[in-house]
């Protein structure tokens, strides 16, 4: 059953989860060495990450970051400073304001080309970081949903819904900017905590489809998240309408 938690609003769900953020931020710290973050695009994320490095706010002081590592769920194929860069909507709202070194950021080679074998190489540095297992065990996994109810950059009838072998896929969707890089279905659902961020009320009938018990992933992709332990959808009211 996956745990879903309503707010009032935006504001008030990027709040919620900056506060979970933390939490799981220092138990990390506490167990070990790091806390490996899988950061989500789009416009849902951007306040979480704005809060997160606001220095005015009680979040950005209580996370030890220098000792994050942070890498991302997908990636649109352009360069690093194109405005639709994932990469970059991170960088202008959080990695830029906080103390989180260089070498803990493993951004997606969107510079290398062809596609297929940009993602062959992420595909191969997150292998390398996390050595075993069977895909990326990130402490925190963050996500969004599209009105189609993609996540990620995994779309309706993506062969990243199927994959086993690969953690990371070059794919072609319906987007604006076809050309993308994402986790695959299995190693996102590898990841130990799962948060799904959910605005608006044109997300709502994705949202209801995405949580649906009998959706199909091939159809409504977000419903492939795994359920259960690990898993909030942090959901506004408009959305949850």
């Amino acid at each position: 059953m996956a745990q879903i938690t309503v707010l009032k609003d935006q504001e008030t769900l990027s709040a919620a989860a900056a506060d979970r953020f933390t939490a799981l931020a220092r138990a990390a710290l506490e167990s070990r060495d790091r806390m490996v973050v899988c950061l989500a695009g789009g416009k849902t994320p951007r306040r979480l990450y704005e809060l997160l490095a606001d220095p005015a706010s009680p979040w950005r002081t209580r996370i030890e970051w220098s000792r994050v590592h942070v890498f991302w769920g997908a990636g649109r194929y352009v360069p690093a400073g194109d405005p639709e860069s994932n990469y970059r909507m991170a960088r202008e709202t959080l990695l830029d304001h906080v103390p989180c070194p260089a070498e803990n950021i493993h951004a997606m080679p969107t510079h290398i080309s062809p596609a297929a074998t940009a993602a062959a190489t992420y595909d191969q540095v997150l292998k390398d970081y996390f050595r075993e297992g069977n895909g990326p065990a990130f402490d925190l996994n963050i996500l969004g949903i599209g009105a189609d109810a993609h996540t990620a950059s995994v779309f309706p009838a993506s062969p990243a819904v199927d994959e086993r072998e690969r953690w990371v896929m070059d794919v072609q969707t319906s987007a604006a900017i076809p050309t993308r890089l994402t986790l695959t279905l299995p190693a996102i659902s590898r990841s130990a905590n799962i948060h799904v961020l959910v605005a608006g009320a044109g997300k709502a009938t994705a949202l209801r489809q995405a949580l649906a018990a009998d959706a199909d992933p091939h159809r409504y992709p977000a419903s492939g998240i795994r359920r259960g332990r690990g898993v909030v959808w942090w959901v506004d009211r408009a959305a949850a309408s």
